[in-house]
């Protein structure tokens, strides 16, 4: 059978989305891009205007394509979507249920098994882009926010073992990969359930040999205050790009306290001035605007904590109230408040990023590339992670290139090979 696989969502649905792939390809199958017998479709919940997205297109498949399987977190997190589309099939955030549900739907059955996740690493995977892997660390979290329904798909944390993330480090060496993604829900909680902290994590897969870089994706403020001296000393590693995510959601600590994030934003500038002074990293960070208690004041406090902190990287959200969740009962959502302050935050952080960008024109180094940009250009990635647009009409993805930065703008850095 030929198979399509769509992904919507993170960097853990594009590594699930490797895995159902890979399973059906082992079972026999094509994975395709065009004219397939099946469509998988790995769906994300996150957001509103996401799932917006993506019933709009299963609406659209329902019309023109009969064998549709549903994956990932919408279903897992709503499972009244199973009736809302009765021709597809679906699984939830488990995808080795894959390989059983399309022998079901060639049998000309419907499927319907949402389960609870599973590790999947070492299962079967292709990798879409042959110079990034991504590793899955764990699934789900130790967090009760109010506002998040990715914790009712994913449910608590489970830590997946050192052996195993380091046995899929060394899988994906060998594919060919030269980037590496740490990812789950949290970083910053893995090994909570047995005894041990990120940062034993990362010196284990930093130990595998191999030329490569490490990415170590999103963690709570809290957890990574809490383990602070360890993780700058495990990033002092020289494969561990000098990158942290660390969300701060707002800066008013009333507003932190109604979404029950479990910190301070005194206690998130602490960490960030931490991390600027002992690793000179970048910061990436997240902010929900318009959380429905959120009053101008709040707003204001968030604003000033991201001026004061100058994060290179902003992910901007507008709330929105998502099923099942205790902040769907809250009172005071108003939709055109969240898209104005979206819009002001906008503003405020593309002149910082500008700024930030340009302090770099003049230097040089070494970047790894790792993505194909437009045309004859390529996206690289220097110790601190920011992109780096290079011009070259050879191959050089997966490559390590001495570049001097000559131009920037608010998204990336312009350079030449020196």
């Amino acid at each position: 059978m030929l198979v399509k696989v769509e992904t919507y969502g993170c960097s853990l649905n594009q590594a699930d989305s490797e895995v159902i792939a890979g399973i059906l390809a082992e079972a026999g199958h094509e994975i395709v891009d065009e004219k397939p017998d099946l469509i998988v479709v790995n769906t994300c919940t996150v957001k509103t205007p996401t799932e917006r997205k993506i019933k709009k297109r299963l609406r659209r498949l329902a019309g023109e394509h009969a064998l549709v399987l549903v994956a990932g977190c919408l279903p897992a997190a709503q499972k009244e979507v199973v009736e809302e589309f009765p021709k597809f099939s679906f699984i939830g955030v488990n995808s080795l249920d894959a390989r059983e549900a399309v022998k079901e739907i060639e049998d000309g059955k419907r499927y319907v098994n949402i389960s609870a996740d599973q590790c999947k690493l070492g299962a079967p995977r292709i990798i879409r882009n042959n110079t990034v892997g991504i590793i899955p660390i764990s699934q789900g979290c130790l967090g009760s926010c109010t506002y998040c329904i990715t914790r009712i798909a994913r449910g608590r944390l489970k830590s997946y073992s050192i052996e195993c993330v380091v046995g899929e480090t060394k899988k994906l060496l060998d594919l060919g990969c030269r980037e590496l993604w740490l990812t789950s829900q949290d970083n910053g909680c893995w090994g909570h359930d047995f005894g041990k902290k990120l940062p034993q994590l990362i010196d284990e897969v930093c130990a595998v040999e191999g030329d490569f870089m490490l990415r170590v994706g999103m963690m709570n403020p809290q957890h990574a205050l809490n383990m602070i001296d360890g993780l700058c000393k495990s990033f002092q590693n020289p494969k561990v790009y000098k990158f942290m995510h660390i969300p701060v959601q707002s800066g008013s600590n009333k507003i932190l306290q109604d979404m029950n994030r479990g910190y301070t934003a005194e206690e998130f500038e602490k960490l960030a001035s931490i991390i600027y002074k002992r690793l000179d990293a970048t910061i990436s960070t997240d902010v929900i605007l318009g959380y429905p208690t959120e009053t101008e004041e709040d707003f204001q406090e968030t604003v000033g904590l991201i001026e004061r902190v100058r994060p290179d990287v902003l992910n901007i959200s507008r709330f929105w109230p998502r099923p099942n969740t205790i902040a769907e009962k809250e009172e005071g959502f108003v939709s055109r408040i969240t898209k104005d302050r979206s819009r002001i935050m906008n503003q405020v952080h593309r002149k910082i990023r500008l700024e930030n960008n340009r302090k770099w024109i003049g230097w040089r180094g070494e970047v790894l590339v790792s993505e194909r940009g437009k045309e004859d250009s390529w996206v690289g990635r220097n110790i601190r992670y920011k992109p780096v647009i290079i011009n070259s009409s050879e191959n050089i993805l997966g490559g390590r290139m001495n570049v001097e930065v000559v131009g920037a703008t608010q998204y990336d850095l312009r350079a030449k090979i020196v």
